[in-house]
């Protein structure tokens, strides 16, 4: 056969996967173009990088020269072979370059390989180092360079065998076994380390000083990566700077050899002492530790030096592991963990992120730790380290489903081989995916992860999909895997499922942050028992919601509200159909109930605002109302109806829709202050005007009209546009005679009215208040509750006090007759804008009132620095500064007549009346005290203006304003803040 002839049976580089533009050359290069090497390179073709691999044996062959013959040889005849150094070549482009400098390391790849045993290690690299009695007997370089070879020869082995099956037909390694040889690797690697700084350290013939070194995190597990930083903790018998040097020595060569060494775990951090003795941790552990900390002592395991010192140290701390869910701040701190560990990944990697996004490796482990630390006390059983073997025993004791424990092993070493690989490529720490518009990244992963093609996708197609269908299962499971055991244990539906017995289904309630958990326990059991269809649904819908529930500053109350809501909708078919079918409904719902004590009993006789919970073409559909539409529909609703109880009802059914609908859009951060505000006032304008109309039409004798025409003038924060949830609405009632009417007819006539419209809507119900306050009329409480147009002017001109002018300040017509409304605001600006200013006597006077409202007006044993509306820096205290500067200067500035408090405060910066920074001071404390004070509603479901001390209410009530985390310590540190630097404001502009 001709050589020509040869040529045409080999395949071209098209058809083996190689793209570089030189590899026909590189392969004539080789000597790879006859038809004998047509086995070797459909070999390269499945090489996971073909290129990457040819180029570094065009490396490799001219770095061994003549030696180059005995590896093509032995490639052409040894199949496990050609497996093993193709798979590397194309896997890792690090042991590609180990190989190229050390080429006769290609034959740890031949014949019957097998893992060393960790004795074995251990031997090897003491061996490396001369060590003879723990100490090195060779030079410190010679030791780092025989070391560096050692650990990345036994690394070429194990890499060759766990990747051999992308190329031939080779077993594949178990993922436990790969993370078990590594930590005995890491073991032998840090012995020889701690020889080597024994030598370098302890004089000759002194002996060496008794330091164990406890192994943590995934090296305490014997899971650990390929490239990871090895976690540790050293305790010795003496803490002298003896030990202390030989620790430090230790990792250094540790460092600068394998991988980076890592003492940040050991108590008090990078702050803390690096060799402390046994009593000292002890000491340390029952005092100090935070949850955390003894969450990373699950993985702790002697691992190098004095081991009756290490186990010691086991024996003496794993105790304390073991109760750490008894622990009073157990529940919040383990919430603050997971919360900081979401938030370390930018928002832009979550996706690609397998560590730490959401469905990643942290979410498995994080919830098997949570779950060791809440059965372990309990059951010895769960004392393990690696997450495989505890997902295997929680499944096993009932704690977890068994397809569910299957399945989250399957999920969580399929995420670990992915993570293998990526930092197999250049041996560096990383956990991110390529980017998806990387195909060629992508591809490489999917072939060196033993991806293949499934006949509809090529492996790239099925990779990623895959990836998807891995991380919605982790994310599934994660919410899963802490209720479905719960639900097993309170439900009838499956009489095979093993559930929890009664005692660890509470422990685990109580460490998932429910501070009843026997309620809890019975509140799901009548979930799940509502019957048939409906309680079936529940047992599916509930893992998911249960674990959105726990997210919520409150999840007792939220898992209360869900049953309520739940037993007061039974008979509507929608609801639980939208719950399961429309996630983020779900879970807005659960944020809403686990927050808010004030928005249950709403949507209880409200329900069609939960469908405004989902998303609409441009965001939640509860945005697409508009409050003017709103305030139109609710009179014109009411205005159907003869009967003014009947219209009221009507008014209170829409007003009650819209409360809920406000409230929830608030309670979900898509409102701001000043939107909720303007909301709020909105519906009680439209409440007033629909009473007003039907007491008026009710009164009005057949044929006849009425003898006095009415009109409404808001005041206090309803005529500033401000209202919070529990504000009254402070009115005046003006009215002006019709006709042949008198005054006096008018007057009787409109006081009849107004007191009906006061009784209607102040009358018992279960909805918010509709409280009418007229204390601010003339003569207080003494005086008429209507007066005429002719006699308010009357009185203001010659009666009125400084108060009297100052809440007119916030007179706006709200209701009734708009033209009447409008007159009497034209009466009364001569009053509340005097020309001239109101003169130094009235000054004194208003600044005597307010410290008289300071003194006696706080409630007893209400601390002044929260009160968010008496309190320091407060809404009285900003509004009584703004007004005084109207009072003073309005008659100067056309832009200070307004009733609003925010435009006011903006108007007398840009008029020059107070500083701009001072001006921001003000309008910060007021929003943010308007906001706590509108939280305090939201979260207590009743009116105060007291914030609470530290614990779960300040949290919800934090949670209630939109703070971050639900954290309340940062948001009554801010409110404090805020609120101290408008005080000094106050006292400057105010007081001057």
């Amino acid at each position: 056969m001709t050589r020509s002839s040869e040529r045409s049976k080999v395949p071209g580089v098209g058809r083996l996967g190689l793209v570089d533009a030189r590899a026909a050359a590189l392969l004539e290069e080789l000597g790879w173009t006859t038809e004998a090497h047509v086995p070797l390179l459909w070999s390269l073709s499945r090489s996971p990088d073909a290129d990457a691999a040819l180029l570094t044996l065009i490396r490799l062959r001219e770095e061994m020269g003549p030696q180059w013959a005995a590896l093509d040889r032995e490639l052409s005849t040894d199949t496990s072979l050609r497996g093993r150094l193709l798979a590397v070549l194309g896997s890792s482009l690090a042991l590609g370059d180990h190989l190229v400098a050390r080429p006769d390391r290609w034959q740890l790849l031949v014949g019957d390989i097998q893992l060393e045993s960790k004795s074995a290690l251990q031997e090897r690299f003491l061996a490396a180092v001369g060590a003879v009695d723990g100490r090195a007997s060779v030079s410190e370089g010679a030791a780092i360079s025989a070391l560096r070879d050692a650990y990345r020869d036994r690394l070429l082995v194990l890499a060759a065998l766990d990747l051999a099956a992308t190329v031939e037909n080779e077993p594949v390694l178990p993922f436990p076994v790969v993370g078990q040889h590594l930590s005995d690797l890491a073991d032998a690697a840090l012995t020889a380390a701690l020889a080597v700084a024994v030598s370098l350290v302890v004089p000759e013939g002194q002996a060496p000083p008794r330091l164990a070194v406890i192994a943590m995190g995934k090296c305490g597990a014997r899971e650990l990566n390929y490239v990871s930083d090895v976690d540790v903790i050293f305790v010795a018998e003496e803490a002298d700077s003896l030990t202390t040097r030989v620790a430090g020595e230790m990792m250094r060569v540790g460092s600068s050899t394998f991988f980076e060494v890592d003492a940040a775990l050991r108590p008090e951090g990078k702050a803390g002492a690096l060799v402390r003795t046994l009593e000292s941790h002890v000491a340390y552990y029952r005092r100090w530790a935070k949850t955390w900390e003894f969450q990373a002592l699950l993985k702790a395991r002697p691992a190098v030096g004095d081991s009756d010192l290490g186990k010691a140290y086991i024996d003496a701390l794993m105790p304390m592991v073991w109760t750490a869910c008894e622990r009073e701040d157990f529940v919040p701190e383990v919430q603050a963990m997971r919360r900081r560990v979401e938030s370390l990944v930018p928002a832009d990697l979550r996706e690609r992120e397998i560590k730490l996004g959401t469905g990643g490796l942290r979410d498995v482990e994080f919830a098997v730790q949570l779950l060791q630390l809440v059965h372990g006390r309990a059951d010895e059983s769960l004392h393990v380290a690696s997450t495989v073997d505890a997902l295997s025993v929680l499944s096993a004791g009932g704690y977890i489903g068994r397809d569910d424990g299957a399945n989250l092993t399957a999920s969580y070493e399929f995420l670990r081989l992915l993570e293998h690989r990526l930092q197999l490529q250049r041996l560096k720490r990383t956990h991110t995916l390529p980017a998806p518009e990387d195909t060629e990244a992508m591809r490489w992963l999917a072939r060196a992860a033993h991806v293949r093609p499934d006949g509809q996708n090529d492996a790239l197609g099925v990779l990623r999909a895959e990836i998807k269908r891995q991380a919605l299962r982790v994310s599934r499971l994660h919410a899963k895997l802490f209720y479905q055991p719960l639900l097993e244990s309170v439900t009838e539906f499956d009489k095979e499922a093993l559930g929890l017995s009664n005692e660890a289904a509470v422990r685990q309630l109580a460490a998932l942050g429910y501070q009843q958990p026997q309620h809890a326990l019975s509140h799901l059991s009548a979930l799940t028992k509502e019957g048939g269809r409906r309680g079936r649904i529940q047992s599916i819908l509930l893992p998911t919601l249960l674990d959105w529930l726990a997210d919520t500053p409150d999840p007792d109350a939220g898992l209360l509200a869900y049953r309520r809501v739940s037993e007061a909708l039974v008979d509507q078919t929608w609801y639980l159909r939208t719950l399961r079918d429309e996630g983020a409904v779900a879970k807005r719902l659960m944020q809403i109930l686990g927050t808010s004590a004030y928005v249950p009993d709403l949507i209880m006789r409200a329900p069609e605002v939960i469908q405004l919970y989902a998303d609409g073409p441009n965001g939640p559909k509860l945005l697409e109302a508009d409050p003017a539409s709103v305030a139109k529909a609710l009179i014109a609703s009411s205005a159907r109806h003869a009967d003014p109880e009947r219209a009221i009802a009507a008014a209170r059914s829409l007003r009650r829709r819209e409360l809920a609908r406000v409230a929830s859009a608030d309670l979900l951060g898509l409102l701001d202050v000043v939107e909720v505000c303007g909301a709020l006032t909105s519906v009680w304008v439209a409440v007033l005007q629909a009473a007003l109309d039907a007491v008026i039409k009710a009164s009005i004798v057949a044929g006849e009209e009425a003898p006095a025409v009415i009109s409404v003038i808001g005041m206090g924060r309803l005529g500033g546009g401000e209202l919070g949830y529990g504000s009254d609405a402070d009115v005046l009632y003006v009215c002006e005679a019709r006709g042949d009417a008198s005054d006096a007819e008018a007057v009787r006539w409109s006081a009849t009215v107004a007191e009906k419209v006061g009784k209607l809507l102040g009358a018992p119900s279960t909805d918010p208040p509709l409280q009418v306050d007229t204390g601010l009329r003339p003569e207080g409480r003494n005086g008429p509750l209507v007066r005429t147009l002719a006699a308010y002017e009357a009185y203001y001109a010659q009666w009125a006090q400084p108060w009297e002018v100052q809440a007119l300040l916030r007179a706006h017509s709200v209701a009734g007759d708009a033209d009447l409304g409008l007159r009497f605001l034209h009466m009364i600006d001569k009053t509340r804008y005097p020309a001239g200013g109101i003169g130094l006597d009235a000054v004194r006077e208003i600044r005597r009132i307010k410290a008289r409202v300071d003194a006696e007006r706080l409630p007893r044993g209400a601390d002044p620095n929260t009160n968010t509306k008496l309190g320091r820096g407060g809404l009285a205290d900003v509004e009584w500064t703004v007004q005084l500067l109207q009072l003073r200067y309005a008659h100067e500035h056309q832009s200070l007549h307004s009733t609003s408090t925010l435009q006011t405060l903006r108007a007398a910066a840009e008029a020059g009346l107070i500083e701009a920074d001072d001006a921001e001071l003000l309008r910060q404390a007021w929003l943010t005290a308007t906001n706590a004070r509108n939280a305090l509603v939201l979260a207590r479901g009743k009116p105060t203006d007291q914030l609470p001390g530290p614990g779960r209410l300040l949290n919800t009530v934090a949670a209630a304003a939109g703070w971050p985390d639900n954290d309340g310590g940062e948001f009554l540190d801010n409110y404090l803040r805020v609120t101290r630097r408008a005080k000094a404001v106050v006292q400057r502009v105010f007081g001057e």
